[in-house]
């Protein structure tokens, strides 16, 4: 009874594929989002301040480091709680690439990976509103750099709870 229970239980973790799957999704609208930003910037070069241009490069940077948090989250989740169940089965013919990062990933080191990726996304954010610092309402940058700061403290605190916790474990 028992280990049927833990069957099921265990079980449960293929639940997150479909999840998984739709984070490709995700992707390929970045994906599409990017190249159409970029096309706008390209078609409009000439006519764009070099404020402008900085914003829409800060735009895109933004579309880079949402994909890198897409991509880290979706391989990283996969190969800790799906891919194991798949460890039986022989290898199939054809290889698929190697990450170096994924040799080194468990939980708190992809926490920390996804708190560094969601610090970056917030410090675009942030020099995005100080480039527009003059169409922007001081309260709104307040509460911009208050967020991120609660970001920076937050990605501390799981980077030390990380370092400790892997620490104790050797």
């Amino acid at each position: 009874m028992r280990t049927q229970l833990e069957k099921i239980v265990f079980g449960g973790r293929f639940l997150l594929l479909p999840m998984y799957l739709g984070l490709i999704l995700a992707l390929a609208v970045y994906t599409i989002r990017f190249t159409v930003q970029t096309g706008s910037m390209l078609m409009h070069a000439l006519t764009l301040t070099d404020t402008q241009i900085l914003v829409a490069v800060l735009h895109l940077l933004d579309i880079i480091m949402v994909s890198h948090l897409i991509v880290m989250i979706m391989i990283g989740g996969y190969v800790l709680f799906i891919r194991s169940a798949f460890d039986d089965e022989p290898p199939a013919t054809t290889k698929l690439p190697k990450l170096k990062w994924l040799g080194h990933i468990d939980p708190g080191a992809l926490k920390v990976k996804m708190s560094m990726s969601i610090l970056g996304v917030s410090s675009i954010h942030l020099l995005e509103a100080f480039v527009n610092a003059d169409n922007e309402p001081a309260d709104h940058l307040t509460k911009l750099i208050v967020v991120h700061i609660v970001f920076v403290v937050s990605t501390m605190a799981i980077a030390w709870v990380n370092r400790f916790a892997f620490h104790d474990e050797k």
